[in-house]
């Protein structure tokens, strides 16, 4: 009778691959959740801008967000823009008059339920029209410092692709990385892995020869690379 292997898999390196990230992804362009770090952001800016982001690309945000910004970014100066005002602002992003009815819904609801102000919570956040977990998380963790994962379809695709967890949606990722991911890397990995999966790991035919963490990726679910 053939004996079973009992050996047991080794952990993911974790720890040294995100090192050899924070080495190597400064190299790269850098995605516009880096910027909402910034000292002149606050975390309104950074939710209206996230909003504004999904379904969008960086580049376009970074173009749009700047130009609304500049005729209001507080919740009064805009909840007293017209819907339609705003929606000429954000073209073209994505979903722009779906957008701008959820920014005026949000606002109301910041000077109505919490003083004007950006909730440092959770809970409260999801509770705002158009919120959701990458949103709430991206708002904690860059608008506050508060710990958060943010959880985008690059975390998620990587993170399954490495063999560190096995999830099925960025929700169930975001929940596996809680309760495995060291917390000091909770804010960092988003923009790693976005840098990482923008540049490199692709959705379909990644970059595999010129990873630098090839050498720990398990390619799951990888059928072709370059």
């Amino acid at each position: 009778m053939q004996k079973l292997d009992q050996t047991p898999t080794p952990a993911f390196p974790i720890d040294e691959t995100l090192a050899v990230l924070h080495e190597t992804m400064p190299a790269f362009p850098q995605p516009l959740i880096d910027g909402m770090g910034a000292v002149s952001q606050t975390p309104f800016r950074i939710l209206i801008a996230t909003i504004l982001s999904l379904r969008t690309k960086d580049t376009l945000t970074a173009v749009v967000a700047p130009r609304l910004f500049a005729v209001a970014d507080t919740p009064a100066a805009l909840l007293a823009l017209a819907e339609e005002e705003i929606a000429e602002l954000i073209y073209p992003v994505g979903f722009y008059r779906t957008k701008a009815r959820s920014i005026r819904e949000v606002c109301a609801l910041l000077l109505s339920e919490h003083g004007g102000a950006v909730p440092n919570d959770l809970e409260a956040l999801l509770a705002l029209p158009g919120v959701g977990r990458k949103t709430a998380n991206l708002v904690l963790t860059m608008g506050f410092g508060a710990p958060g994962i943010c959880v985008d379809t690059h975390v998620h695709r990587i993170c399954n692709r490495w063999g560190y967890v096995a999830t099925k949606t960025p929700e169930e990722t975001e929940l596996a990385l809680r309760a495995k991911l060291p917390a000091e890397h909770w804010i960092a990995i988003n923009g790693l892995l976005v840098t990482l999966g923008q540049n490199i790991c692709h959705p379909t035919s990644p970059k595999c020869s010129v990873c630098p963490v090839a050498a720990y990726c398990a390619r799951v679910g990888v059928t072709r690379s370059r």
